[in-house]
C-alpha cells in the first residue's frame, strides 16, 4: 500500500506520526526528470490544494456528489488502509463506526487553514476497492463559510484512458502530474484483491503518506480515483508490490508504477444526508 506514513517513516528516517503499514517509502526528489506525453502537458483547469486534507498518515480530500447538499455533513475520502482502526482484513467492510479522527484542511497554497473532525467512519474496505470515508461534524456549508473553501465532487463516470491527472498530496503538500495509462483487472498485493484499478503512468512516482490522495481529472477538476499503491521493489503479489492479473490469470508486474481505486462506484451509495446505503441502486460497494 503506498501508504501510511509511520511504517514508511521509519524505513526513511523521516518525521511523521500514525498507525501504519510495513511498507517503505522511496522518494523520488533526486530522480532525472521524466518525460511527459502531451496528454500529460494539456491541463485545461489549474490543480491545486483547496479541499485536500492531511491526515496523521495519509492524505485525503473532502468530497460531494453532485447531488450533495449545503446543509449535508461533509464526507472525508481517503484510503480504507488509512484508518486508524487498522487494515481491514479481506472480507471486512467497516460501517458506521464512531470516530474522532481529526483532519487538517488545506487551501488552495497547500496551507492549514483548520481543522476537521470525524463523528464516525461511514465506511471503510480493502475489498474489491480500498477506501475510507469518513462524515464530519460539520456541513459544506459551513466549511465554506469558515474557511471559503468547496468539497471536491466525485466523477459519477469511469475514468478514461490517457486522461491528464493529478495526484494531490494533503499530506506532503505535493502534487504529481501523468496520465491515465490503462486499468487493471484485478490487482494483487498481499492477502488484498482490487477490481478495476487504475495503473499511472511512470511519471507519477508517488511515495509513502501520498495514501489517499485525491486523482483529479485536469480538465474537470472532479475526483477520478483515490491514490493508494505501487511496485516497490519488483516482486509478485506480495505487500507492497502489487502484480496485475489479467481475465486469463495472467500476472504481469510492473516495477516502480503505481496505482488507485476508481471511486465511481461511490456515487450511486451515498444518499441523502451523506448516508452511506449500500442498498441504494447501483451501489455495488462490498457489504458487511
Amino acid at each position: 500500500m503506498k501508504k501510511p506514513l509511520l511504517g514508511a517513516l521509519f524505513a526513511v528516517l523521516l518525521l511523521g506520526a500514525g498507525t501504519a503499514p510495513a511498507v517503505a517509502a522511496t522518494s523520488h526528489d533526486a530522480a532525472a526528470p521524466q518525460k511527459t506525453t502531451r496528454a500529460e502537458r494539456i491541463t485545461a483547469k489549474a490543480v491545486d490544494f483547496a479541499g485536500t486534507v492531511a491526515l496523521s498518515n495519509c492524505s485525503g480530500s473532502v468530497v460531494r456528489t453532485a447531488a450533495s447538499l449545503p446543509s449535508d455533513p461533509a464526507l472525508v475520502l481517503s484510503n480504507g488502509h488509512c484508518m486508524e482502526t487498522g487494515f481491514p482484513g479481506p472480507g471486512e467492510v467497516v460501517l458506521g463506526r464512531r470516530s474522532t479522527r481529526s483532519f487538517t484542511l488545506l487551501n488552495s497554497a497547500g496551507s492549514g487553514v483548520g481543522t476537521l473532525r470525524a463523528s464516525k467512519i461511514a465506511y471503510g474496505t480493502m475489498t474489491d476497492t480500498d477506501i475510507s470515508l469518513y462524515q464530519l461534524t460539520r456541513t459544506y456549508a459551513q466549511i465554506e463559510n469558515t474557511y471559503g473553501i468547496k468539497a471536491l465532487e466525485l466523477n459519477a463516470a469511469h475514468p478514461v484512458q490517457s486522461t491528464a491527472i493529478t495526484v494531490v498530496s494533503g499530506y506532503w503538500k505535493r502534487t504529481y502530474s501523468c496520465s491515465v495509462d490503462g486499468f487493471v483487472y484485478r490487482l494483487k498485493e498481499g492477502a488484498w484483491t482490487w477490481k478495476d484499478s487504475v495503473r499511472y503512468t511512470s511519471a507519477c512516482q508517488t511515495i509513502g503518506g501520498t495514501s489517499g490522495s485525491p486523482v483529479i481529472d485536469n480538465a474537470t477538476g472532479k475526483v477520478v480515483a483515490v491514490n493508494n499503491t505501487g511496485n516497490e521493489d519488483g516482486q509478485q503479489c506480495t505487500d507492497n508490490n502489487p502484480c496485475e492479473v489479467d481475465e486469463s490469470g495472467n500476472v504481469t508486474v510492473r516495477q516502480g508504477i503505481n496505482y488507485a481505486q476508481e471511486t465511481y462506484g461511490i456515487v450511486p451509495c451515498i444518499g441523502a444526508g451523506s448516508q452511506i446505503d449500500l442498498n441504494r441502486t447501483g451501489c455495488t460497494l462490498p457489504k458487511p
